[in-house]
């Protein structure tokens, strides 16, 4: 595939707001991209949550479903709305525009994604476009990452066309949906290919990518999955740091296990990020060493990593002095202390679920949400198949559940993602033409 260049507008727009990294726009509350306007700082009011469907389930269809979470409200704790989108095609991630007005939602098998209105009435949100031309403009598979630029959306692909392997890229779409560039994930100099979140520190210029694994493992049955060795030699072990301005590759780290969420730290000053691998369970530090070049290394084990407790996604708080960690398969919330990131230690941890798979704090910290569904082959069998949302508070010793919403008992199929909107913004004056 041949790489194509950023658009000149896309650039500029770029180093214009390399600033804002220290100006305060930073959301979910603490895992968005730095782009991203509106920040809660305050009380969220509503929680999108993207739900895969089951077939004999309700209407058997993927869907946004929004739940109220605003104590002050008589609905506090139920299911406000909800609003499929036809057919069940691996519903997984969602990431804000800038503007946050728009909620981009992406499904790994059909490649499918979905633009939700959720500025204009963020307790009923519609669906203003779907995208499906990401196939024949770059040749990926599988949408997992939305993450916003200013005016653009870069959007992280998990595998490709040709093979359903893990070589993949990043493609990158105008606000409204136009597909603009392709950018392939390094093959060489110790790059594997393989892509899954994606990471930006502007003051920097730094941008993080990290790794998982293609379409041909993450549509089989886990069991089958893990019964095959020449399958679980196909999933990344790598880092790349890019050149954000100019969208290049400029180093490749070696981070086995399959590195998957990346979160850079929000305070102020900081300029490390943190992940963990998957298949290791391990949170590995990206920094810069004493001669001023940036470097990956091992700094935690997550649990028993001999027992695979499957580290999967984190939450790191807005003074980047602690993190969330969910463990899929011992249904374990950790929280680790991060005031030395060069040594996390585990200062507390909750059985939370029988499988826990995204979690989600406030910016102030004093709410965690959590819910359940990994992929649709992967997630557990029989009774440990809990499909729920739980909400807690946390007093900084506890966490304390405050509701729980059990998704397969409403019908609404596998609670994955979670995203954060507040109050009603005026809809974009160019959204009735451009979407």
């Amino acid at each position: 595939m041949k790489r194509q260049k950023m658009v000149p507008s896309m650039l500029r727009a770029g180093v214009v707001a390399l600033s804002l990294w220290g100006a305060g726009a930073r959301a979910d509350e603490t895992c968005l991209s730095p782009y991203t306007a509106a920040l809660i700082r305050g009380q969220e009011k509503y929680l999108q949550v993207w739900t895969l469907g089951v077939k004999g389930m309700g209407d058997e269809s993927d869907k946004l479903v929004t739940v109220n979470v605003d104590p002050k409200s008589p609905d506090y704790g139920k299911v406000v709305a909800t609003l499929s989108v036809g057919g069940r095609g691996e519903a997984h991630h969602m990431g804000f525009t800038d503007d946050r007005k728009y909620l981009w939602a992406g499904r790994l098998d059909d490649n499918k994604i979905f633009v939700f209105d959720v500025g204009t009435d963020p307790g009923k949100p519609k669906l203003v476009k779907t995208i499906d031309d990401l196939v024949p403009k770059s040749g990926f598979v599988g949408p997992h990452t939305f993450y916003a630029l200013p005016g653009r959306m870069i959007v992280g692909a998990l595998s490709n066309a040709k093979d359903h392997g893990g070589a993949t890229g990043l493609a990158v779409y105008s606000n409204a949906g136009e597909f603009l560039s392709a950018h392939p994930l390094p093959t060489t100099d110790g790059g594997d290919g393989y892509g899954y979140d994606i990471g930006i520190n502007p003051q920097k210029n730094a941008m993080l990518t990290s790794s998982f694994t293609g379409w041909n493992n993450y549509m089989m049955d886990f069991g089958k999955l893990v019964a095959d060795p020449a399958a679980m030699k196909n999933f990344g072990a790598t880092m790349v740091m890019w050149n954000l301005k100019s969208m290049q590759p400029d180093k490749v780290f070696s981070v086995p296990g399959a590195p998957l969420e990346i979160r850079w730290s929000l305070k102020d000053g900081d300029d490390w990020a943190i992940t963990a691998t998957a298949l290791t369970s391990q949170l590995w530090l990206v920094k810069k060493d004493d001669k001023g070049a940036w470097v990956a290394k091992d700094v935690a084990a997550i649990g028993d990593p001999a027992k695979i407790p499957l580290p999967v996604d984190i939450s790191i708080a807005a003074d980047g002095k602690s993190l969330w960690v969910n463990t899929f398969m011992d249904g374990m919330t950790r929280l680790f202390d991060l005031n030395n990131p060069e040594q996390p230690k585990e200062i507390y941890s909750k059985h939370t679920g029988s499988q826990v798979n995204m979690v989600s704090q406030s910016w102030d910290g004093k709410r965690v949400y959590v819910t359940t569904s990994l992929l649709a082959n992967w997630d557990k069998k029989g009774a440990d198949d809990e499909q729920f949302l739980k909400a807690f508070d946390w007093n900084g010793k506890e966490l304390t559940e405050k509701f729980k919403i059990d998704f397969y008992g409403l019908k609404l199929g596998r609670a994955h993602h979670m995203k954060f909107t507040g109050e009603a913004q005026k809809a974009a004056s160019v959204a009735p033409t451009r979407l």
